[in-house]
């Protein structure tokens, strides 16, 4: 009897997506849940001083710093999720 290629295959895959559930899923979430949670925060930081009674150059300032700030706080967070992407990508490949 010959072996379904794809009947292969769809095995394959299922235990691909039952190490990524069980050991990278949380990961991917918390990752997610981290960086949704950093960005909220900026965004109503930004609000804040956009809606300010504070002088534009002042605004403009502290936005550039709030920005730079932003980008270092997620630099490291946004790593992870790429190489936890790639882990992935090897995974179904």
């Amino acid at each position: 009897m010959v072996a379904n290629p794809e009947r292969r295959s769809s095995h394959a895959e299922m235990g691909a997506t039952r190490l990524y559930q069980s050991e990278l899923l949380p990961t991917l979430q918390s990752l997610l849940a981290t960086l949704a949670d950093m960005d909220f925060e900026h965004e109503s930081d930004m609000e804040t001083i956009r809606y300010s009674a504070a002088d534009e150059w002042l605004k403009e300032t502290t936005i550039r710093k709030l920005q730079e700030r932003h980008r270092a706080r997620r630099a490291p967070y946004v790593e992870k999720l790429e190489r936890l992407q790639k882990q992935i990508q090897s995974l179904a490949a």
